[in-house]
């Protein structure tokens, strides 16, 4: 079994567009590219390094995949020394122009080849940006881990990482640190369905009676 795992990067509302230089990805008018720069530090450093120490194949939308194909193969560090090698899955409707090495499509189906991939022995399914795919992804169930870089920042308009098309679950927290600017890196792993329960009195007023007769 394999495990999909989104990692991404979050200002406080939602936001994820661009968050690493201003022309990754100025769709819409976005005018903030870029707005992780200032506040990595050893700690947040640190978690990226922990994030891409242990095997991994990429999943990526199509937008990304242009991005990463775009800067990693031309670069020498230690990311571009996992990203190059590593497998990618590549959600896109023009499979001819992968070219970026170890590059395959998901094929017409996206979800069935996940669900296919998902039961296959391999090293876990590591999503990068990727908005999109991961809204379809979230739509259906298919993430397994969500690992958040909450920035202390309010972008306003901006691609954001969870629409209304969510299947609704519950997660829960089994790790969590802090960096010296302000930046909360949480991660989430599924906890079964959505538990309900009710804070309101057993005898509620007439007043609260009328208020949820006219809210229906």
């Amino acid at each position: 079994m394999r495990k999909i795992i989104a990692a991404t990067f979050v200002s406080l509302d939602g936001v994820m567009q661009a968050p690493g230089a201003p022309e990754e990805d100025p769709a819409g008018g976005f005018k903030f590219g870029g707005w992780t720069f200032h506040y990595f530090d050893e700690v947040a450093g640190a978690a990226m390094d922990e994030l891409f120490s242990k095997p991994f194949a990429l999943l990526l939308g199509r937008r990304t995949y242009d991005i990463f194909a775009a800067y990693w193969p031309y670069q020498k560090d230690p990311i571009a020394d996992a990203f190059n090698p590593a497998t990618k899955y590549v959600a896109t409707h023009r499979p001819d122009s992968l070219t970026w090495q170890n590059t395959q499509s998901l094929g017409p189906d996206v979800v069935a080849r996940l669900r296919q991939l998902q039961q296959e022995d391999g090293p876990d399914l590591l999503i990068q940006g990727s908005g999109n795919l991961i809204q379809t992804l979230l739509a259906n169930g298919l993430i397994d881990e969500i690992r958040l870089m909450i920035f202390p920042l309010l972008l306003g308009k901006g691609k954001r990482l969870f629409g209304d098309d969510a299947m609704p679950a519950a997660f829960k927290l089994i790790k969590s640190q802090a960096s010296s600017t302000g930046v909360i890196m949480a991660t989430y792993e599924r906890g079964g369905e959505i538990k309900t329960g009710s804070f309101a009195t057993e005898q509620p007023s007439e007043a609260e009676l009328e208020r949820r007769k006219n809210w229906k």
